[in-house]
């Protein structure tokens, strides 16, 4: 199988091509090339296994428009999934998830904060119970150091109120905060909070490759500098003889074996071109809801409801978090900041004076701009919307939404994606929103705007295989090796039994190692 030219213009064996006869085999085949994939083909590159991942998308190109807020958010450059469908109205909406070799992490925030303690165990919130994980913190813990060295991850210990313990420090110092941030902090402190550092990943360490700019937050990072799966795990994975890269392909469905125990071929197109991919064991990594579309689209008359699913639980318990975008301006003070995203607020993030139930998390975003508003302001000039945004703090909300078997992903007519959504837990969101905009009016800024995140705001999509240890209620065991397939795990967030209120991509990771570690897909 010859290789192919990669994205950076280098000869590369590893990357390869469409074979002749359209067979690619390999001992594993890993399904999507996001932070469960791409850490897991990390975590196994020196197994001896033959590990090859499977991406849909394409690298995504270093160029200069990845710094422009016009092309990114106004244009949508790089956006390159299909249509979904609200199965509520019918209507398709353009999701927030990305095809390429690294996925959501190629514009993610860098925001890599390990899930509490708690959120492994049954939490009572206003709107029912978020379940408890069949793993727990301390199991994972040390993956997370593995995986927060891994991923660059720059912190401080001691100042968030809720932080779980840690078995070390974190690998790198916490990003300081530039005087307009640190204005805040103080104004924070005065209130009584506890403003901490956000864990964020990219290589700010000495001689690395960062250069602190204002296009990081939901942007492609054309220095290589952001922590994203592709540079940080993928890319070095593929430096081992036994890990090869096949992009631009689409699996359409797994084929088991004639008794329904195995899956022994993913069916694929691969440009145009149908390819079978051959694997003694299989991962899926395709993200939360495609994971569990591919399951669904697999259906056989050994499973009639779909792959993996005698619970009747693939696609259900969707989850993605309750958000809200907050601007708050000072009409009177620009705010000059470069890279604003170092600053987290947790004190609201469980039960405390005044709420019996967890409210949720409040961190920066990276500075917003007009470009990127406009979408949301069609009616608002640019030019208004340039003078806000120059004199903004930026805030993104997040709480818990708890999993609800009517919340689900199914496939419709013609595979199309259908999303059955209906938030909840809203109560304690709308609190969080509101003591968040009271913070910020008397840190100085009078004019405060918010604006809830929709359906098409997924990129914390999780719950849609979830792991447990009873097969009735449950898709996966709780090492994510399916309940019903001898050879199929799934190491992306659809395991997810819970959503917590945090930025799920470390947990991803470190599950993904802790998933390796077991060494049963290698056995």
């Amino acid at each position: 199988m010859s290789g192919t030219t990669d994205v950076f213009g280098a000869r590369s064996p590893r990357v390869v091509g469409t074979p002749d006869d359209g067979l690619v085999e390999c001992d594993v085949a890993v399904l999507g090339s996001g932070m469960g994939g791409a850490t897991l083909a990390h975590a196994l590159r020196d197994s001896g296994a033959r590990v090859l991942v499977v991406e849909r998308g394409d690298f995504l190109p270093r160029e200069d428009a990845n710094r422009s807020p016009a092309e990114v958010f106004l244009h949508g450059r790089y956006k390159n999934a299909e249509q979904w469908y609200d199965a509520a109205t019918g209507r398709p909406f353009h999701p927030g998830v990305h095809y390429y070799v690294g996925g959501n992490t190629k514009v993610f925030g860098a925001c890599l904060p390990r899930f509490r303690e708690q959120d492994f165990h049954a939490v009572e919130h206003h709107d029912g119970v978020s379940p408890a994980w069949p793993v727990t913190y301390a199991g994972l813990e040390p993956h997370y150091t593995e995986a927060e060295r891994l991923y660059r991850v720059h912190g401080e210990t001691g100042h968030d109120p809720t932080e779980p313990w840690r078995s070390g420090g974190f690998p790198y110092p916490a990003l300081p905060h530039e005087p307009p941030v640190a204005r805040l902090a103080g104004a924070m402190s005065e209130q009584g909070l506890r403003p901490f550092p956000m864990p964020l990943g990219v290589d700010l360490r000495e001689g690395g490759t960062c250069v602190r700019c204002r296009t990081c937050d939901g942007f492609p990072c054309p220095y290589g500098a952001k922590s994203d799966a592709e540079t940080c795990a993928m890319r070095p994975a593929l430096n081992s003889p036994t890990v090869r890269l096949l992009t631009r392909t689409t699996v359409q469905r797994l084929r088991t074996s004639a008794d329904g125990h195995r899956v022994t071929e993913a069916l694929a197109v691969r440009d145009g071109s149908p390819i079978r991919i051959r694997a003694g064991r299989f991962v899926l990594a395709c993200g939360a809801v495609n994971t569990a579309a591919l399951l669904l689209a697999s259906a056989s008359e050994r499973h009639p409801h779909g792959l993996a699913n005698s619970s009747g639980m693939v696609g259900r318990n969707y989850m993605v978090h309750n958000s809200t975008f907050l601007v708050a301006v000072n009409p009177r003070r620009r705010n000059p900041v470069v890279f604003q995203k170092t600053l987290g607020v947790n004190d609201w993030y469980g039960p405390g004076p005044g709420t019996p139930h967890p409210l949720g998390n409040v961190q920066m975003l990276g500075k917003v701009r007009a470009p990127m508003v406009k979408g949301a302001r069609r009616s608002v000039p640019l030019p208004v919307l340039d003078f806000m945004t120059s004199r903004s703090i930026d805030l993104y909300l997040t709480s818990e939404d708890l999993p609800d078997p009517a919340n689900r992903v199914t496939v419709g007519p013609g595979g199309r994606i259908d999303v059955h959504w209906r938030p909840n837990n809203l109560h304690p969101h709308r609190e969080l929103v509101r003591r968040t905009v009271r913070v910020m009016r008397r840190a100085g800024y009078p004019l405060v705007f918010t604006q809830r995140m929709g359906i098409e705001t997924n990129s914390h999509q999780c719950g849609t295989a979830v792991m447990g240890e009873d097969p009735a209620h449950s898709v996966l065991d709780p090492d994510c090796r399916t309940h019903d397939l001898a050879n199929v795990w799934a190491v992306d967030s659809s395991c997810f039994p819970s959503s917590a209120a945090l930025n799920p991509a470390l947990t991803i990771a470190a599950n993904a190692l802790r998933v390796a570690a077991k060494g049963s897909i290698t056995a």
